[in-house]
């Protein structure tokens, strides 16, 4: 009986594997040799397809940026730019929570990615659609990324111990309720999330009308 023939070797192999073995381990585990190793192949033959451990980190981090949603750009969709600046903005937390380890990479900016390139252009694209000066289009662009990169790099809640004791009134008399944080993690992060979301956009809303000329344009 013939031996079952391994999987070839693909550039969305690697990149998958790439990817769970960030996950699991974080960026430091990521090597050539380690990565061979979980695909069963030796450790040139990933040269074919990636020619440094940098460029497979690159491509799994464009990976998280092609699961973002960017529906609510396309100039069909009917979405003001606000609702959709704060539906894109969900869409992209939540892929980056689901890989918070790759979040570093991301954080550099889209560079050659062609997902994060496509990400760039959509929210650039419908913001000038809407009416904002391209210079403003870019600083909105910049500013959500900021901000949305920054709250997946780590979590507030998680930040404070469990332990009743480690928030002595006497020293800190504000944070008696600190120690409850970490258990609610996630309600936390969602809910600072979404408050500083709400007011990034609203004061966007603000700038917005004070640029438009008046009605009667005078």
């Amino acid at each position: 009986m013939a031996r079952p023939r391994k999987p070839l070797l693909s550039r969305e192999r690697i990149v998958t594997t790439a990817s769970a073995l960030v996950d699991s381990e974080g960026l430091a585990a990521v090597s050539t040799r380690r990565l061979a190793a979980e695909l069963g192949v030796s450790g040139p033959s990933l040269y074919n397809h990636f020619r440094t451990k940098d460029e497979i980190l690159e491509a799994v981090a464009d990976a998280v940026s092609a699961q973002v949603d960017l529906s609510m750009f396309d100039e069909t969709d009917g979405r003001d730019w606000r609702t959709a600046l704060h539906d894109w903005a969900v869409s992209y937390r939540a892929a980056l929570s689901d890989h918070p380890n790759i979040v570093p990479v991301l954080a550099h900016g889209p560079g050659r990615r062609p997902a994060g390139l496509r990400v760039a252009d959509a929210v650039f694209g419908a913001m000038v659609r809407a009416g904002w000066p391209p210079a403003q289009a870019t600083y909105i662009g910049a500013l959500m990324r900021y901000f949305i990169t920054g709250s997946a790099l780590g979590s507030f809640a998680r930040g404070f111990v469990d332990d009743e004791t480690a928030y002595d009134p006497a020293d800190y008399p504000h944070l008696g309720q600190a120690h409850l944080l970490a258990d609610r993690r996630q309600k936390v992060d969602n809910g600072a999330f979404e408050t500083g979301l709400r007011a990034l956009v609203d004061g966007l809303a603000l700038q917005f009308a004070d640029s438009r000329p008046p009605a009667d344009g005078g």
